[in-house]
């Protein structure tokens, strides 16, 4: 496992206290009763969105809810390497079997107690078709009734159409911007992007925020 996972690796360090108070206000502020499923993303690459989603799922994890993470960046997904699991099989399989609910050969344990993992699988030939399917509504209902907590890692939204046809199937978008790094222009794409199809918007995490705050990641909500 790489240590990626300043949670699970580095408990008491600043980031992860900051990552466990993003956990915290999602589960406190969220005006959606009883949501289970987030997708988190951002509007280009390299702002880190992976590393937020697996660390923040290690936090919910850890507070003895068992949760899934899966990624839905079935391009370039590297949830496989972050966690050190097999990416043989995973969600585009799935996606393309004829029984989503037979799910359990994709589904990977980890290091972090109650928490899961389904890596991105064979790169398909057509991703937004195969995440724009009753395949995935029916993989997803079946999961709720199995986990806690349920995270999607997704693609950036500028230039794909992937996770805008994932946010249809959340309950909550969270999306990831890296100080010095996003564009302010980018980010306001993004948010109009998702409220133009009504996606229920938790938040804005900022990444790499300047060290004169108290860590390095800052958590905003509407």
């Amino acid at each position: 496992m790489k240590n990626e996972l300043v949670v699970f690796n580095k408990p008491k360090a600043n980031i992860s206290e900051d990552i466990r108070t993003i956990r915290t206000n999602l589960q406190f502020t969220s005006s959606v009763q009883d949501a289970k499923v987030l997708l988190v993303t951002s509007s280009v690459p390299g702002e880190g969105k992976s590393f937020i989603s697996s660390n923040l799922a290690c936090a919910f994890a850890q507070t003895e809810e068992t949760t899934l993470l899966i990624d839905s960046d079935l391009r370039l997904g590297r949830l496989h390497k972050i966690f050190n699991v097999s990416n043989e099989r995973g969600l585009s399989n799935l996606l393309a079997s004829k029984d989503v609910k037979k799910c359990l050969p994709y589904i990977n344990s980890t290091q972090v107690e109650n928490l899961f993992v389904i890596p991105r699988g064979t790169v398909p030939p057509n991703p937004s078709e195969l995440l724009n399917s009753q395949n995935t509504k029916d993989l997803i209902e079946y999961l709720k009734t199995k986990f806690d907590h349920i995270i999607f890692d997704g693609v950036p939204i500028n230039g794909l159409p992937d996770s805008l046809v994932m946010a249809n199937f959340v309950d909550q978008v969270i999306i990831v911007s890296a100080v010095g790094y996003t564009k302010i222009d980018e980010l306001d794409e993004t948010k109009k992007a998702l409220q133009k199809i009504d996606a229920n918007i938790a938040g804005v995490i900022v990444n790499r925020t300047n060290k004169v705050k108290r860590g390095k990641y800052a958590s905003y909500y509407e």
